[in-house]
């Protein structure tokens, strides 16, 4: 069973135009670009209701590598990959029409090999959970934020900035109330709601493997389907959540927002990879929704069994 949201404030076709009655939502991603594959159509319809969002980068996104294939011939952002990022992100933000915010670290790196390698010296996932945090909370005091959205402890995926940005996100959203803690990052600011963004959904995936083999159609959904009764050693599955999903935004009218915003992120998407197998209006059909798990709030909780259908439920 779903909840419905109390209504929406403003006018939905109008982004930008703040309601008098808007509220705030936080998102704090790991890497430009994360802010597009995870939450961009949520975050673009509760602009278009005239609410208030803003988007974290933790880092610089420079030890990313080209993913693009129709790229790997052009050097100019392997030189630069945080300036192209940042050119990315610019256009992704105009895209969504969120504010953001650079958070100041340099990308860890996605280490490979066995044994793994250490991370980079001076490097955001290396950095004491304090020192990492700290940028975060002076934002969240000045933003004053009513939701903030972030990663599970797994990260949504196991790379060490994704664990960071979470680890980062609990502590602003734990911290940033209390007045003893951090004084001198702002004037204290409690959020009230904590949400786990839930973008590796198993039930959702399995929907979109069957529909495409029912169109007759590759899936490259398979192996990922196959293995999700596999876990980690400590009872989980690599990829998939760590929490149920407790909240579920319909926001299908905003789906090409996602893609849009996916696609200014040119060195690190792949215009013919598997973000975009699945057609638009498959994904409006099967799946209108993007999911969240509520993790902390200060004005209650969904009842046990229900679906809650707003992240801002209980503040409006």
């Amino acid at each position: 069973m779903r909840i419905g949201c109390s209504g929406v404030v403003g006018h939905p076709s109008i982004l930008g135009v703040v309601s008098e009655n808007a509220l705030r939502l936080l998102a704090v991603h790991a890497h430009p670009d994360d802010e597009s594959s995870k939450g961009a159509p949520m975050m673009a319809k509760y602009l278009a209701e005239g609410h208030e969002v803003m988007v974290v980068s933790c880092t610089d996104g420079s030890r990313g590598d080209i993913q693009n294939p129709a790229l790997l011939g052009q050097p100019h952002a392997s030189r630069d990959m945080a300036g192209a990022r940042r050119l990315e992100m610019a256009e992704a933000q105009q895209i969504i029409g969120v504010q953001h915010r650079w958070l100041g670290f340099t990308d860890s790196g996605l280490p490979e090999g066995d044994p793994l390698p250490p991370l980079p010296w001076g490097a955001f996932a290396t950095l004491p959970l304090h020192q990492a945090a700290a940028p975060l909370v002076r934002l969240v005091r000045e933003f004053r934020p009513h939701v903030i959205v972030s990663y599970d402890e797994n990260g949504g995926y196991p790379h060490p900035d994704h664990i960071m940005a979470h680890r980062v996100a609990v502590e602003a959203f734990r911290a940033a109330g209390l007045p003893d803690e951090y004084p001198d990052a702002g004037e204290p600011w409690a959020p009230a709601k904590l949400y786990y963004d839930v973008p590796f959904n198993v039930s959702k995936y399995e929907a979109f493997h069957r529909a495409l083999l029912e169109a007759g159609l590759e899936s490259p959904y398979a192996s990922w389907v196959a293995s999700a009764t596999e876990d980690d050693g400590e009872g989980h599955h690599p990829w998939a959540a760590r929490h149920p999903v407790t909240s579920q935004v319909e926001c299908a009218e905003y789906f090409d927002v996602r893609d849009r915003a996916l696609a200014a992120h040119a060195s690190q998407v792949d215009p013919n990879g598997w973000f975009f197998v699945v057609s638009l209006a498959m994904r409006q059909r099967l799946w209108p929704w993007e999911d969240y798990s509520l993790i902390s709030s200060s004005v209650g909780f969904p009842p046990q069994g229900e679906i809650e259908m707003d992240l801002f439920a209980g503040l409006r």
